[in-house]
């Protein structure tokens, strides 16, 4: 080979070499695009999670789907109330409730004036104590004439004393037995007439009959109160009226023509204010 043209082909650039400079921008961009992927995959990771949605089957009430069957009107009553009265004809001295006030089962509402009836207790139970003192007379007197009996049978049977003094003796203690047994029975009555004055006694004062709210006060202190209304008087009927909150329920008056419609057990829609109820077929 000529030795010019071997020394022209070294000094030619040859072009299929990559530069240095080229190689290392490429690892530049691969290191990159690693670096990339990496903060991306630990974004993947870390990424909020979705919130769980729980669905559920609406139905449509329009037209074409269920249709009111009956709409009615009526108001939220209870099913137990009661107008808390007296047992006894009297006069208020102290009413111990207010409208609005919540009470409780055999709580004290009112009380009425007792004194004539504790006056007449008082009696009754005097009377009561003389009748048991003369029934201790009468059992003294009763035991004396049975040792008379006694002791005048013997003396009859020893011919000493004679009939007529066995038969007084005889008299004596059957006429004390009677008279033992009218005096038991005088207390038996004595005994019940004092029940019946304690009974009046504890009529005067007023209990609630159930657990409530009392919805209206209808008599105040000084005023006349009777269980049963006196017409043209102004005797009061009742202390207070008494609500039983538990036991509301809702009232409708449904049309005759429209009676057909409703059945037992029958599905309702209320809403509040005023019962307006609603069925569906």
């Amino acid at each position: 080979m000529n030795p010019d043209k071997r020394t022209l082909d070294e000094l030619r650039i040859d072009r299929t070499a990559t530069p240095k400079s080229e190689r290392s921008g490429r690892l530049v961009l691969i290191a990159l695009a690693v670096l990339a992927a990496g903060v991306g995959l630990i974004w993947w990771l870390n990424r909020p999670k979705a919130a769980v949605v729980r669905t559920i089957a609406a139905q449509e009430t329009a037209a074409g789907g269920q249709k009111i069957l009956l709409n009615a009107s009526g108001y939220v009553t209870a099913r137990r109330q009661a107008t808390v009265s007296s047992k006894v004809t009297g006069k208020v001295i102290e009413v111990l409730v207010e409208e609005g006030m919540k009470v409780e089962a055999d709580q004290v509402l009112a009380r009425i004036d007792s004194s004539n009836v504790e006056k007449s207790l008082h009696l009754s139970e005097a009377q009561r104590e003389s009748a048991r003192k003369a029934l201790d007379e009468i059992k003294a007197n009763l035991d004396k004439a049975e040792r008379e009996l006694i002791r005048t049978s013997q003396l009859a049977a020893n011919k000493v004393a004679s009939q007529s003094d066995l038969d007084r003796a005889e008299a004596d203690a059957k006429s004390l037995k009677a008279r033992l047994e009218r005096q038991m029975a005088d207390v038996a009555v004595a005994e019940r007439e004092v029940a019946v004055w304690k009974q009046q006694l504890d009529d005067t004062v007023i209990h609630a009959p159930f657990a409530g709210i009392v919805t209206s006060k209808n008599a105040q202190p000084g005023e006349m109160i009777s269980p049963m209304s006196a017409g043209g008087s102004f005797t009061r009927t009742g202390i207070c009226t008494l609500v039983d909150m538990g036991s509301l329920e809702i009232e409708v008056d449904v049309n005759e023509s429209y009676i057909n419609r409703v059945e037992p057990g029958q599905p309702v829609e209320a809403n509040s204010i005023r019962a307006f109820c609603r069925t569906w077929v």
